[in-house]
């Protein structure tokens, strides 16, 4: 399914990306600097955003997803861009490392998304920014029922990815500071700034 999955995301995404989300994701990026790691880099799609940091270093654990994202290196305006096949829950880096981190529509797939964030603040530099664009579970109780609902087939058919998963709560229980949060298409997907406080 991980192979299918990786097949099919460009081609599903490409006219979500023309609609909205290369705006949001220009925006998000531009508050990456220096040293960067990116959780979750599917085949990808970041990858030309990155404009004033040094170099980046992505994580995807799916091998198919990093096949596909060695062709986006090209465009990345001679960006230095290492891909390490890892899992966001154990980063193959030293501690306080990384000037910013950058998460854009992965944490819905992550088996367990509080070890990853502790993860981050883990390897990232004591007041690093961290930023996350993600799809949440809705505030509206009947769309939230909706997604309680369609997860486990979703699933099953997206990689793991949860429909309903509140990304948020997870932020206040890793102990990241949340700066800000601008919420897209009445707030299914959010745009969030946190920097790590250690």
């Amino acid at each position: 399914m991980g192979k299918l999955f990786a097949r099919l995301y460009d081609p599903i995404m490409k006219p979500l990306e023309k609609i909205k989300f290369n705006s949001i994701r220009r925006e998000l990026l531009s508050h990456a600097t220096g040293q960067v790691l990116e959780i979750g880099s599917g085949t990808g799609v970041n990858f030309p955003y990155y404009k004033h940091v040094d170099c980046v270093d992505a994580i995807e654990p799916n091998q198919q997803m990093i096949q596909q994202a060695k062709k986006n290196i090209a465009s990345t305006n001679n960006v230095p861009i290492t891909i390490y096949q890892a899992t966001a829950e154990q980063l193959p880096f030293e501690r306080n490392v990384f000037d910013s981190v950058v998460s854009t529509l992965v944490f819905c797939t992550i088996p367990d998304p509080l070890q990853a964030l502790e993860e981050i603040r883990r390897v990232s530099k004591p007041g690093a920014p961290i930023l996350f664009f993600e799809h949440v579970r809705m505030k509206q109780p009947l769309l939230a029922q909706a997604q309680d609902m369609l997860t486990p087939a979703w699933k099953n058919i997206c990689d793991g990815c949860h429909l309903n998963r509140d990304i948020v709560s997870f932020l206040g229980q890793a102990g990241l500071q949340v700066e800000c949060i601008n919420p897209h298409y009445k707030g299914l997907f959010l745009m969030i700034k946190c920097t790590n406080p250690k």
